[in-house]
């Protein structure tokens, strides 16, 4: 490795000798890892998390590296797992827990409901639950169902509760390290079509990562803004290059924080497009594009020059692997969208074929 004594182009050199393509897994477990080893309040736990390393390898190594009481496998139930989370919290640890899929999360949803989301709020202050709930979401990998499932919603709607998801190699890292250091209870949820991609990144020199709440522009554009976050901003990002040829330039905004949700840096974006679709995996009906387009609406009307959009997964259960091309948003999808917002004639001359605004 270079090794830099002065000069702003010797420091750049040496972060670039440093960097090396990572994909999102190693960095979620980096981000453990460093945690583990920083503060001995921090444990895990969970499904096949010791040994095995769990269904994704994302812990593996943890507990060879800090013991079975720091890395702890856990029986086969949900509820159990989280509040025993819980009472860690309460006693001053810092659990991380790891649900297995997004839907089999679900037993625990009351324990996250009744306990974790309010318990800071039913003793004023005094009693904090710094959890950090890992839940692996989204399609995209040809899986069934209760192995593909985007639950944000829930999670959303729940008062009490951080949700963040990465789309990134860096944010992986950052936002997990965020995370697990934060008092407030967080939703971390992992896109799973992404724990392979890769990225150049170095754990030794991370890259600045915004905090908790705040969204990040990925790509500056002019004609309308799409936004997403999680495994639909890679789709976005191909959907804007796609959209050069249509002579449509299209930001992409990725919110990387579902709650707290960045009002500022969405809607600066849609004022300056005038224009705005909201694109996820989950169901459109009750699913969070509907919240965010009432916020954009809310806060943009005077600026808008069509309707905000929805492009999202259809209203059923998740399909069979061979479908889920079908439902999942994709390219052309979010072009379509684009395409009618572009033509306001439209939008005067047959408003039932935008009816409900979604796909």
């Amino acid at each position: 490795m270079t090794t830099a004594t002065t000069g702003t182009g010797q420091d750049a050199r040496k972060t670039e000798t440093a960097r090396k393509p990572a994909t999102m897994a190693q960095a979620l477990n980096r981000a453990m890892r460093d945690a583990m080893a920083e503060d001995p309040t921090v444990h895990v736990l969970g499904e096949d998390v010791g040994a095995l390393g769990g269904v994704f390898r994302i812990t593996d190594g943890l507990t060879k590296e800090f013991g079975e009481d720091r890395c702890t496998d856990t029986p086969l139930a949900e509820a159990g797992i989280l509040g025993t989370a819980v009472g860690m919290a309460m006693y001053g640890l810092r659990p991380v827990v790891e649900m297995q899929f997004d839907a089999f999360a679900y037993p625990a949803f009351e324990q996250l409901l009744s306990h974790v989301a309010k318990m800071r709020n039913r003793t004023r202050g005094r009693m904090p639950l710094p959890i950090t709930v890992r839940v692996p979401y989204g399609g995209g990998i040809g899986g069934v169902e209760h192995h593909s499932d985007s639950s944000e919603a829930y999670y959303m709607a729940t008062p009490g509760l951080h949700v963040v998801t990465p789309a990134t190699v860096a944010d992986a890292y950052g936002l997990l390290r965020a995370a697990i250091a934060s008092d407030d209870p967080v939703v971390f949820l992992e896109p799973k079509r992404l724990y392979w991609s890769r990225a150049d990144w170095s754990p030794e020199a991370p890259e600045p990562v915004a905090p908790i709440g705040r969204a990040e522009v990925r790509r500056a554009g002019t004609s309308a803004t799409l936004v997403t976050y999680g495994p639909s901003v890679p789709v976005c990002l191909e959907a804007a290059d796609a959209a050069r040829e249509e002579g449509w330039d299209l930001e992409v905004v990725d919110l990387r924080s579902l709650v707290p949700f960045d009002d500022e840096t969405v809607c600066a974006s849609v004022r300056r497009t005038g224009r705005a679709v909201v694109v996820h995996e989950a169901s459109g009906f009750g699913g969070p594009g509907g919240e965010i387009a009432a916020r954009i609406t809310e806060r943009c009307f005077h600026h808008l020059e069509a309707p905000v959009l929805r492009v999202a997964g259809f209203d059923i259960p998740y399909p069979p692997p061979m479908l889920e091309r079908h439902h999942l948003p994709g390219v052309d999808r979010v072009l379509d969208a684009v395409a009618r917002l572009q033509w306001e004639s439209e939008w005067t001359e047959r408003p039932e074929a935008f009816e409900g605004g979604t796909r």
